[in-house]
């Protein structure tokens, strides 16, 4: 995996990046020239950057108001935390981009995130949106060095994907895999704390918690992802870059820690999973207000999964509200069925605080993780059973070591999404009910 790195890294400018100023996030600068997707002819005639907002979704998008000296590397970037990407276009002339993604509930997830947190490079907004295109086609004989990059990249972000046959639990990961990021801070002229580590290290991913120390008179950090994914994407985007300009300088590597124990909210640790956490030396739990806004966090997460998804044949949009708490009517008072509390629900998959289900928050996907199965059940049973939700099951495996757990495939999301509705907590028999959520693994 150095190797790959190594190699991703090329001509990258060091020491003189700033990722943060003004409290507003930029991607990793370069000068890696060299990953310029040059379009033939007939592309540049194609390409005129006259795509619509409210085009349907597409695995291309077209993203505009890029500012004039911003580099291909850095609108990579802005893809990977989402996925695989497969394909650039530099429009350098119009201050736009096309960039393609594997597939396009990839481009979904990026395009909803982007929509509530609006993406800055160089400190200048930009807008993404979908593409009228559907597939990005250049002429690869004058962009072999690009796709060279591209496939280093995609090699990085599926180094800790387990090849077919082994046998690992959705949960399970190896120290070279590690959720979990050791950051050092080099040239430390300003301070910095671990509000602006967080601001920076999300956009990879949904941090879960942060441990700051100071360690042989160094600035120190261990920062935990809920997905090693995310991790390996931060770490080859941010190391070595600067936080402030040319100083205060990232050196990340992976640590020998696959979870953090956080025993504080404070501003030297935090678990952004646990708000009600005390903050220490005796001091009571975080602030109201500020659980509020990690609750809010967690609402984003929520908010960025399911927006734009499709449900019963209708595009779901999920925004936030003005409103910070469902009312629920007065004991006695009939409110016609319109609300209800799923406090103590069996379908509530996250009262307990510090869940290692937070851990497994993914986005809707057409592969669904299957637990709690009892040993009398077989494959051909799970097989009819998602059959009944109306959907078509196209694969199923159980996990080798372990037949309480299963994978199964549909052939859509929304198929997916509708058999997690009907099959969650479905009573098995022998005590046993299923427990099904979405998976980042495909069969």
């Amino acid at each position: 995996m150095d190797g790959i790195v190594t190699e991703v890294a090329v001509g990258v400018k060091r020491g003189s990046d700033e990722l943060l100023s003004g409290s507003v996030l930029s991607s990793p600068n370069s000068n890696m020239s060299s990953m310029v997707v040059t379009a033939n002819g007939n592309d540049s005639k194609k390409f005129k950057g006259e795509d619509k907002m409210d085009g349907a979704p597409s695995r291309v998008l077209h993203i505009r108001k890029l500012p004039g000296e911003v580099t291909e590397t850095e609108v990579i970037a802005l893809g990977l935390p989402f996925g695989k990407v497969t394909n650039i276009l530099m429009l350098k002339g119009k201050n736009q981009a096309f960039l393609e993604l594997a597939t396009e509930e990839a481009a979904i997830t990026m395009v909803n995130y982007y929509s509530a947190v609006t993406p800055h490079l160089r400190n200048q907004p930009i807008y993404i949106q979908y593409s009228n295109h559907k597939e990005l086609k250049t002429d690869n004989t004058l962009n072999q060095r690009a796709q060279a990059v591209l496939q280093a990249v995609t090699a990085v972000q599926t180094a800790n994907t387990p090849l077919s046959g082994t046998t690992v639990s959705e949960s399970a990961v190896t120290p070279a895999q590690s959720p979990v990021l050791r950051i050092i801070i080099d040239n430390m002229y300003y301070p910095v704390t671990l509000d602006v580590l967080h601001q920076i290290f999300s956009k990879f991913g949904a941090v879960l918690k942060i441990i700051t120390f100071t360690k042989n008179n160094q600035f120190q950090a261990l920062l935990q992802y809920g997905d090693p994914v995310n991790a390996q994407q931060a770490k080859l985007a941010l190391d070595g870059q600067n936080i402030y300009n040319a100083c205060c300088t990232l050196r990340i590597d992976f640590s020998k820690l696959v979870n953090l124990n956080v025993k504080y909210n404070n501003d030297k640790s935090r678990d952004y999973t646990r708000p009600d956490l005390p903050s220490g030396d005796g001091q009571p739990a975080l602030d109201p207000a500020i659980a509020a806004a990690f609750a809010k966090e967690t609402s984003l997460l929520a908010m960025n999964h399911l927006n734009g998804q499709k449900m019963y044949g209708k595009i779901i949009r999920v925004t936030l509200s003005k409103h910070q708490t469902v009312q629920l009517p007065r004991e006695g008072l009939d409110d016609q069925g319109l609300t209800k509390d799923f406090g103590n629900s069996p379908l509530h998959r996250f009262k307990k605080p510090g869940s290692k289900n937070f851990q497994n928050i993914f986005p809707p996907s057409a592969t669904l993780h299957l637990s709690n199965i009892p040993p009398s059940v077989a494959e051909e049973d799970l097989r009819t059973l998602f059959a009944n939700t109306g959907g078509t099951v196209k694969a199923f495996k159980f996990f080798q070591r372990d037949h309480k757990m299963a994978l199964l495939q549909m052939a859509t999301v929304e198929e997916a999404i509708q058999a997690l509705i009907d099959l969650h907590n479905y009573n098995l028999g022998e005590n046993h009910h299923l427990r099904v959520s979405f998976s980042k693994s495909t069969i």
